[in-house]
């Protein structure tokens, strides 16, 4: 019964070493267009996605930790444009002009002229 309550306090300790010696997961920093003109701290810059992303710290942090802020669109989305193209605006009758086929632009004034044509 005794080495029952000596294994417990031993893989707790256990334990709590392998945690505190794990690396602590670091925060995604955000990447800056351009440099601040009076930094207070040292910056330094990373090619991400074709451009240059300016990071307070020491230079050559991982790229996986790096992120460009989050764009929000102002534009309206896909699904919103689609949509509004399938509601059928109401037309204006008093702009809109009668249209009637003159006789050479019908259908039989132009089949005759292809069967004469032969």
């Amino acid at each position: 019964m005794k080495s029952q309550f000596s294994f417990i306090p031993l893989a707790a300790r256990i334990a709590t070493l392998l945690l505190i010696g794990m690396p602590t997961a670091q925060a995604k920093q955000q990447c800056s267009a351009v440099m601040p003109a009076n930094p207070r701290e040292y910056w330094s810059w990373r090619l991400i996605d074709g451009r240059k992303c300016w990071y307070e710290g020491k230079p050559m942090l991982s790229k996986s930790l790096l992120e460009w802020p989050v764009r929000i669109s102002t534009q309206a989305r896909p699904t919103e444009e689609l949509a509004s193209a399938l509601i059928e605006k109401p037309s204006d009758p008093i702009g809109s002009e009668e249209w009637t086929p003159s006789r050479q632009n019908t259908f039989d004034a132009l089949w005759r002229t292809r069967v004469e044509q032969r």
